[in-house]
């Protein structure tokens, strides 16, 4: 199996879509975290609603933005690489602008600029994901992507660090930021754009040389919505649990947060060089066994009580980013490499639909299950996980060649026939 074993810088911006893509994705990071984390509190503070109301239309706002994803998998299947990424930047600038143009107490047009925010961010991951496979291939398309996620963390926390420092101006600020995040996504867009990068699978044979049809995936996708849960933890999970279990201080809920997103932006693109000697699914299994024992550990930490509670669960939310990480260098790597080149859009769409709805029903899920104990909530999560991560590891994939004969004749081919995970 080919392997990475070095990170070159050149290589690695070459491979992600080069130097002009490279800035768009950082200038749309810094554009997301100066909003995207303060959204609830533009609603409450700035528009005058509700809670619960802001609350509701941020929640469909990011489940109806999941409807758009089947058209941004035949787009994608079209061709277009770069073209659907600022697509997805220019939806979230309209968006902006709509929310700035919304009076106080308009709760439907907030949750219309809540949809194509929304939209725009559900579009974005499978876009992307496209177009890296498009100029990048094998361990090297792995590490391109890991690389991608390093580049977006670091520029959404940058962003929510420089807003945080500006809400002391109150309503103002908020519109100010606001302003300043449709500037960003809009020229995020124009250099996105500028890229010109474009697809044609028709006559491009996949990397594997297979032309068949898309693969179901049903079992790594029903497991990844089980996966997609640890991305809520270090924001929902641990601070509930925290604050209302534990009565430690928020300060330990904003610490674990900083942590997860330094050791992001620091490990990713490592950790994935150095899994890339293992088949990507059996990295993918492996990151289920990591965040189930973190999920283990989590409930041991809570058993400790006020005092020792905090810093173990602290302790411990290291590992479950480290879970977390390994998971999201192999999972998207992994639906690259299985799906053939004339669907990979579709396949990609597919996948961040599983990914959506696991970030969708995670909060609810979460919250239903704390008011039950520490082991009814972080019991559930580690079984679930395990199962996922068990199902992910006995899942067998189907090469290209095997696509091609029909099912009762496959079953004679057998081992012979290597894995679609194999070398890349």
């Amino acid at each position: 199996m080919a392997t990475t074993t070095r990170i070159r810088p050149r290589t690695l911006v070459r491979a992600s879509g080069g130097p002009r893509y490279a800035v768009a994705l950082t200038v749309d990071a810094l554009g997301t975290g100066l909003l995207r984390p303060f959204l609830l509190l533009y609603g409450v503070m700035v528009l005058r609603l509700s809670a619960p109301a802001t609350g509701i239309a941020m929640t469909a706002g990011v489940v109806v933005g999941l409807v758009c994803m089947p058209a941004v998998g035949r787009w994608l299947d079209r061709g277009a690489r770069s073209t659907v990424v600022a697509a997805s930047m220019l939806v979230r600038v309209l968006g902006v602008a709509l929310l700035l143009a919304t009076p106080a107490g308009h709760v439907w047009l907030f949750a219309t600029a809540a949809l194509l925010l929304g939209i725009g961010n559900q579009a974005w991951p499978a876009a992307h994901a496209a177009l890296v496979a498009t100029v990048a291939h094998g361990r090297e398309r792995d590490t391109a992507l890991a690389a991608g996620r390093a580049l977006r963390n670091a520029g959404m926390g940058a962003g929510a660090l420089l807003a945080t420092a500006c809400l002391a101006g109150g309503a103002t600020a908020f519109q100010a930021l606001a302003a300043v995040t449709g500037l960003t996504y809009l020229a995020a867009a124009a250099l996105t754009w500028s890229v010109h990068v474009h697809a044609h699978p028709a006559a491009t044979p996949a990397e594997d040389g297979d032309d068949g049809p898309a693969p179901r995936m049903r079992t790594l996708l029903a497991a990844n919505v089980v996966y997609a849960f640890c991305l809520n933890v270090p924001e929902i999970a641990l601070p509930l649990i925290l604050v209302t279990q534990l009565h430690a201080s928020p300060a330990w809920s904003a610490a674990i947060f900083v942590a997860n997103t330094v050791l992001v932006v620091t490990l990713q693109v490592p950790v994935t060089v150095l899994m890339s000697r293992f088949s990507r699914r059996s990295v993918l299994a492996l990151a289920g066994v990591v965040l189930a024992a973190s999920y283990l550990g989590f409930l041991a930490a809570t058993s400790l009580g006020h005092g020792w509670g905090a810093p173990a669960v602290a302790t411990v939310s290291v590992v479950c980013t480290l879970g977390e990480i390994i998971y999201a260098g192999s999972a998207t790597a992994l639906v690259t490499a299985l799906a053939p080149a004339h669907v990979l859009g579709r396949t990609l769409a597919h996948f961040q639909l599983s990914t959506g709805f696991g970030l969708a029903v995670s909060p609810a899920v979460i919250t239903a299950l704390a008011p039950h104990g520490p082991a009814v909530l972080w019991g559930s999560l580690s079984a679930a996980t395990l199962l996922s991560a068990g199902a992910v590891a006995t899942e067998k994939d189907r090469s290209p060649a095997q696509r091609l004969i029909p099912p009762r004749a496959s079953r004679l081919v057998g081992s012979a026939i290597a894995s679609d995970d194999g070398p890349k």
